[in-house]
């Protein structure tokens, strides 16, 4: 009975050790599991900037993102970029996203600078600072607006194409996506330019959204209702590339002046074949913006508007 007692004894204290061995595996190992994961932004401690740009298809913002990008990793930053794909829907989606991400700082380079008041609102709220890049928001609380001076930029276009013609002549302006502010600045310095001149006359003012095919289209049902076109004004690369085309088959010679720079408008104004483009150095306007973005996270005080300087490309 003794012998029974002392064995039922040692199998009880066994039965303890093991389950004290149990309970401590399971606090070391599976438990971590329970543990609330941290994510991005602010939650993991490492500064986390957000991107949204309004389309990845044009090369204009494909450089502008390479800039914030190089700026980012020379920073020790990390930059996460949502594509709104020129759809104002997808654009406040992609915006709320990052929200949620809780990033440091939000980047917008707006699709429509009236609808994205609604996605700046929803970061003002969320405590996240909002900084607008090339496009302003027309309205929410902005940090600061980084971009080129459109207006400024327009004008030097027109001044170019008055010299170019003579000072008389027909002139067609292809405009960019209504309700941006590109388009609007744009717009508005090349008329402070050309409109009231003696001889010059605006044949066809005409939205193709900032988009080459809609150039190209534009431009041939323009050159039908107009004979006589001396001069092709677009507010970007893209549509002047696309106005190009139309007129090379169409066998006319008129002067086509952009805006922005891209490579391959600057390939086509050495060639001869477009006149001039606007630069607007994108590369600069993402490396500006993510530095002024670290600015921001560390407290520091930005200016409400930082202009990257333009140029105006002519053939060498």
């Amino acid at each position: 009975m003794k012998k029974m007692y002392m064995v039922l004894s040692l199998l009880l204290v066994f039965v303890m050790v093991a389950a004290g061995c149990s309970t401590k595996s399971n606090l070391e190992g599976g438990a971590k599991t329970a543990e609330p994961k941290k994510e991005g932004g602010a939650a993991s401690g490492k500064t986390t900037i957000g991107l949204s740009i309004s389309t990845l298809n044009n090369p204009f913002f494909v450089t502008l993102k390479e800039g914030a990008e190089k700026a980012a990793k020379e920073a020790g930053v990390d930059l996460v970029v949502v594509d709104a794909q020129n759809d104002t829907s997808k654009q406040i989606s992609g915006i709320e996203d990052l929200i949620q991400k809780k990033v440091n700082v939000i980047l917008i380079n707006p699709t429509d600078s009236v609808a994205v008041i609604t996605a700046v609102e929803a970061a003002n709220k969320a405590n996240i600072p909002v900084i607008t890049i090339d496009r302003a928001a027309n309205g929410g609380q902005v940090v600061s607006h980084i971009a080129s001076d459109n207006v400024k930029g327009g004008q030097m276009a027109g001044d170019y194409i008055l010299k170019a013609i003579g000072g008389k002549g027909n002139i067609v302006e292809l405009q960019g996506i209504a309700g941006t502010s590109a388009a609007r600045d744009r717009g508005k310095g090349f008329h402070n330019a050309v409109d009231g001149k003696d001889g010059v006359k605006i044949a066809a003012s005409q939205p193709a959204d900032f988009d080459r095919a809609k150039g190209l289209s534009v431009m041939e049902n323009i050159l039908q209702g107009n004979k006589d076109v001396a001069a092709v004004f677009a507010h970007n690369d893209e549509m002047a590339l696309g106005a190009l085309q139309a007129i090379q088959a169409s066998g006319k010679n008129i002067v086509v002046v952009g805006f922005d720079a891209t490579d391959d408008a600057v390939k086509a104004v050495n060639e001869g074949k477009m006149a001039a483009t606007v630069a607007q150095k994108p590369a600069a306007i993402g490396d500006v913006a993510v530095k002024t973005a670290v600015k921001v996270t560390k407290g520091e005080k930005v200016e409400a508007s930082i202009p990257v300087d333009l140029e105006l490309i002519t053939k060498k």
